[in-house]
């Protein structure tokens, strides 16, 4: 991701805060948790213009009534304080998606919400001479197998680096290094599933993160924003003291089975993943920066989800 499209993101989720703190001060005791990285995506929402301003307010307050819907506890009327937290970057690397936290203290209650502008990517995960994605995405160090067959790879990389080498300048890219690395990568997914079968749930939590939350995503262009409901624990969608939620949350469902695993027709850069439960996934590698490097990048996707992630549309027509 771009450093611009980093800070429209941060901005955005400064925007949120914002908008939920309004919504809410003269219903309830609230306060913001106003921490580094809040002051950090303060910084980004004031470099924007006044036009990019009123748009991201006019995107989240397009979702906010659904976002109460949801989860009546947020809007209930009552003297205990809610608190509204932007997480750091460090909760991310251990698994925890969420880019806000809504809690009541008194309650033991929290829900989360992962705030996305212009783009639905999953993660961004690399492949390096150095990560071992096994043990990484789902406890399982790679094999033997697939560092010898990489390695030569990325020291290959390792050495144009050191000759200030450009992406641009080699012709063989795709042949001598995006094919043979996602070869390595499926064959030591399917490898390691022929021993471990908790290998696609391991792997779709890996991707999705182990708490629950809903998933917040800005189209700009479309006037469009989208909530998606990741509710793994089934702690989401839960009643106040007077109000059950007008819109029902399903636990989701994860995966058992790996159905297929290879490469998408007519790619030499991207593999989709098969699942049972409904589970559709995309892995396309790209090099990060024009300089080479030993690091790959994956942008995943989702090109299918189970019925149980449910996605509400959420237009902007009513509030331009």
């Amino acid at each position: 991701m771009s450093n611009k499209s980093n800070n429209q993101g941060r901005a955005y989720e400064f925007v949120w805060i914002e908008i939920l703190y309004q919504a809410l001060q003269s219903i309830r005791p609230i306060k913001i948790i106003k921490n580094s990285s809040f002051d950090a995506n303060k910084n980004c929402f004031e470099f924007l213009s006044e036009d990019q301003k009123n748009l991201y307010k006019i995107s989240a307050k397009s979702a906010l009534d659904t976002i109460f819907e949801l989860e009546p506890r947020i809007c209930e009327i009552a003297d205990d304080e809610l608190t509204l937290e932007i997480l750091k970057d460090e909760f991310g690397i251990k698994g925890d998606v969420r880019d806000i936290v809504i809690r009541r203290k008194n309650l033991n209650w929290e829900i989360g919400l992962s705030v996305k502008h212009n783009h639905d990517a999953v993660k961004h995960s690399r492949l390096s001479h150095k990560i071992d994605f096994g043990k990484e995405w789902f406890e399982r160090p790679c094999s033997n197998e697939y560092w010898q067959a990489v390695n030569p790879i990325f020291d290959r990389l390792k050495k144009l680096k050191l000759e200030k080498a450009k992406w641009a300048e080699m012709a063989d890219k795709n042949e001598s290094v995006y094919i043979p690395i996602l070869q390595a990568f499926v064959d030591e997914i399917n490898n390691t599933y022929e021993v471990d079968k908790n290998i696609p749930r391991k792997i779709v939590k890996y991707l999705i993160g182990v708490k629950d939350y809903y998933k917040i995503i800005s189209h700009d262009s479309e006037r469009l924003t989208v909530i998606q409901t990741f509710n793994l624990h089934g702690t989401l969608n839960q009643p106040s003291q007077k109000a059950l939620s007008v819109i029902t949350v399903p636990k989701v469902l994860l995966p058992t089975e790996l159905v297929a695993l290879k490469f998408k027709n007519n790619s030499q850069n991207t593999v989709e993943m098969y699942l049972n439960n409904g589970w559709q996934l995309s892995f396309r590698i790209h090099n990060a920066s024009s300089k080479i490097e030993p690091s790959l990048k994956f942008d995943v996707q989702f090109i299918g989800m189970p019925p149980s992630v449910i996605s509400l549309k959420c237009f902007w027509k009513n509030f331009i």
